[in-house]
């Protein structure tokens, strides 16, 4: 088992030492961006179903590579709404430490599981930077009635 160890820990600090391996660059190269949802990080931890969805996002990303495409493959949180409010509150915590904790969490646990992410275009919702562009679309699509509010009918749990 240390052999593994040995040759994991060599890798992953050559990988963090070599981001360009995966980063997209504005070359001659035809483009591909390959994207997989985002997480929610308001959990402990990654479960089997990121693995799953990232390990195939991972594979086409790197096939496309060696194909000789300029893949974007991002990686980012989904970190606004009621699954990171609701994790705060039954921690006991800030949403915004329970969220820093937790992405730090998880981008290291995407690490050690060798993605081939573009670290260097990561995207957190709850940055301004962010968040002030999913604020004037909305706005914009308000101004032109296509985003309203109205009373109906909808499958939702109450809790």
């Amino acid at each position: 088992m240390n052999d593994f160890k040995l040759i994991e820990d060599k890798w992953q600090k050559y990988w963090e030492e070599h981001p360009e391996i995966s980063e997209a660059k504005n070359t001659g190269k035809q483009k591909k961006y390959i994207l997989v949802e985002f997480p929610y990080p308001s959990g402990s931890g990654l479960h089997v179903g990121h693995a799953f969805s990232f390990t195939g996002g991972d594979v086409y990303a790197r096939f496309n590579r060696m194909m000789g495409y300029n893949v974007l493959f991002p990686m980012g949180w989904d970190a606004f709404g009621l699954p990171t409010e609701n994790y705060a509150i039954k921690m006991k915590r800030k949403p915004q430490d329970i969220t820093k904790e937790n992405t730090d969490h998880f981008r290291s646990q995407m690490k050690k599981l060798a993605y081939s992410f573009d670290w260097s275009r990561e995207v957190n919702t709850t940055d301004p930077d962010y968040y002030k562009w999913t604020q004037w679309i909305f706005i914009q699509l308000f101004k032109k009635g296509l985003a309203y509010k109205k009373e109906m009918q909808f499958n939702w749990c109450p809790p």
